[in-house]
């Protein structure tokens, strides 16, 4: 049982490790900033979960259970609201790659507030 539960959690410290060894790489190597926010974002909220698995899994007490999803929740609730944050002001100060980019929903809001701001000035 002990080498099952230690099993388990090497494959999720090593996974975890990974995908946050994937994060850091995909900040490093994505040509843009929405590519980068994506890869800081997503593999990394994995790669805790895992960490926090495995850290559940080798200490097995019940009383660190709260303590690690309190961990994890405020990972999910933090990560997409700085990645939101750091979108905008990178929108708004140009760095962005346009021909990227499907859809840019911002472009007219963000024209209409110059707009809007020259004729009250």
């Amino acid at each position: 049982m002990n080498t099952l539960i230690d099993v388990l959690t090497g494959v999720c410290l090593v996974v975890g490790a990974l995908m946050s060894l994937a994060a850091a790489i995909g900040i490093l190597r994505f040509p843009d900033l929405m590519s980068r926010m994506h890869a800081a974002t997503k593999p990394q909220v994995l790669g805790l979960l895992l960490m926090l698995v495995a850290m559940g899994l080798q200490l097995r007490a019940w009383a660190l259970v709260p303590l690690l999803l309190v961990a994890w929740m405020f990972q999910l609730l933090t990560v997409p609201v700085s990645a939101h944050m750091v979108g905008r002001a990178g929108y708004r100060t140009k760095h962005r790659r346009p021909e990227m980019l499907s859809v840019d929903e911002l472009d007219e809001v963000v024209a209409a507030v110059v707009e809007d701001e020259s004729t009250n000035s």
